[in-house]
């Protein structure tokens, strides 16, 4: 699962952190590869506390951590603020939902070539360009061969799990064009800290209903932390680092290789694999991707 959009606001520079934004390209690619390995552990986690428990534990665990490093400011806020931050926990937490339901479902690498047709079709709208629109055809395009509707009956097909992953999609779009009103607003992460604290205290009463008390265990626990590790906090840090040097354009592109990344960890974690029809269509993803993407700006 990708996460763009990030909420790019001022930041609190440091030593380490100016050392860091040395190599930007190296810090998107680790957190590309951070969310999907992230996703693949939520997916072990799914048969045991559900998508209620997995998205809680993964929200509450990650606003844990950024509310300890972060220490968002909480006074001074007006309702429009509220407001805004508001929305972006609600697009926040409807994806995650939407995503991992469909985790039930899907293979990593099919759920998140499908889910990423929600940005890739933003971007294209807000560019008005004819050329996007032709990389869009061909995404979607892909995703018919990556969810195998040309080469198996529909009976067999779980559309329910597809319809869950073009609707996280959906809530990435508006994740997305909310991530950005956050971060005019809030400074830094304190934008980020608060969402997920906001979207962990509506989820509570229904995740610890669903999951019960095996959200306590301590294996259960420790995934919930380690998935709340790679697909939130190192992820949405280093993306954060990486936006201060990079371009759009180059940010857009090594943001296109999620689906592929996706395709791996689901190979090395839950060693699941994609038919040859579904690698070519997830390629076609990725290449529509880097199209419309890269051509938000040019260079580092």
């Amino acid at each position: 699962m990708a996460r763009t959009g990030l909420v790019t606001g001022r930041t609190r520079g440091n030593g380490l952190t100016t050392t860091l934004q040395g190599h930007p390209v190296l810090l998107v690619l680790v957190a590309v590869l951070s969310v999907q390995f992230g996703g693949a552990l939520a997916a072990t986690l799914l048969p045991i506390v559900g998508v209620l428990g997995s998205v809680l534990l993964r929200i509450l665990l990650a606003a844990v951590l950024l509310l300890a490093l972060v220490r968002p400011s909480w006074r001074g806020r007006t309702r429009a603020d509220w407001l805004t931050v508001t929305g972006f926990a609600a697009a926040l937490t409807s994806m995650n939902l939407c995503f991992y339901a469909s985790l039930e479902r899907l293979p990593i690498g099919v759920a998140v070539t499908i889910e990423f047709l929600g940005p890739l079709l933003l971007a294209a709208v807000t560019s008005r360009r004819g050329r996007d629109a032709l990389a869009v055809v061909l995404a979607l395009l892909g995703v018919l061969l990556i969810s195998e509707v040309l080469t198996v009956p529909w009976a067999d097909m779980d559309l329910i799990g597809i319809a869950l992953a073009a609707a996280a999609g959906g809530f990435w779009a508006a994740y997305i064009l909310l991530s950005g009103r956050t971060g005019a607003r809030f400074e830094g992460l304190d934008g980020m800290a608060i969402a997920l604290t906001i979207g962990a205290v509506a989820l509570l009463p229904l995740g610890v209903l669903g999951a019960g008390s095996s959200l306590l265990s301590g294996e259960v626990l420790l995934r919930g932390l380690g998935i709340a590790l790679l697909s939130s906090a190192i992820p949405y840090s280093l993306e954060l680092l990486a936006l201060r040097r990079l371009s759009a354009g180059v940010f857009g592109v090594l943001l296109s290789l999620e689906p592929a990344a996706a395709a791996l960890a689901g190979l090395l974690v839950l060693s699941q694999t994609m038919a040859p029809l579904q690698v070519a269509g997830m390629a076609m993803v990725v290449a529509a991707s880097i199209a419309v993407l890269g051509r938000r700006g040019r260079g580092v």
